[in-house]
């Protein structure tokens, strides 16, 4: 069924236009149906969407993906701030991140409060490393171990 499937969705594919370049989403997905309603095939929403992600890439000049209505969040371009405890956080934006990235916006969702202990640099105390005449002198004890094993086995 799967072979199938995959057949018949690739005769779909190679029935729209190779030449004609999609900058909107619901132009491609129209030209997608009506090119599987030709070929009396149904998409399941599960190889819609493996089609989209495999023939989609970033283009900034392409029109804005909407979901719901709302403009679609782009995970590859998604950051995190780490935004000082006693700082707000519409503030801080608008200092530090609208001047750089003009359409960013905060998932308030997502948004979490809380504090971080580096634990490293309260409570690391440097050692520094032994001489290397030490590790050195080591080695050639732990080989000549090894070498002693080895001739007992062998002998």
């Amino acid at each position: 069924m799967g072979q199938a499937m995959q057949d018949m969705v690739l005769d779909v594919l190679d029935s729209l236009d190779s030449a004609k370049l999609y900058t909107s989403r619901p132009a491609f997905v129209k030209d997608l149906k009506a090119a599987a309603k030709a070929h009396d095939l149904s998409i399941p929403a599960a190889v819609n969407k493996a089609i989209l992600s495999a023939l989609s890439e970033r283009d900034e000049t392409a029109d804005v993906c909407m979901k719901s209505g709302e403009p679609e969040p782009d995970a590859d371009l998604r950051d995190y701030e780490n935004v000082p405890l006693k700082e707000d956080i519409d503030e801080y934006m608008a200092r530090e991140v609208l001047p750089h990235v003009p359409d960013a916006w905060v998932d308030e969702s997502k948004t979490k409060v809380g504090y971080e202990i580096p634990f490293t640099r309260h409570f690391y105390v440097y050692e520094p490393p032994r001489p290397l005449e030490v590790i050195e002198k080591e080695i050639r004890e732990l080989e000549e171990e090894i070498q002693g094993m080895l001739g007992a086995v062998l002998a």
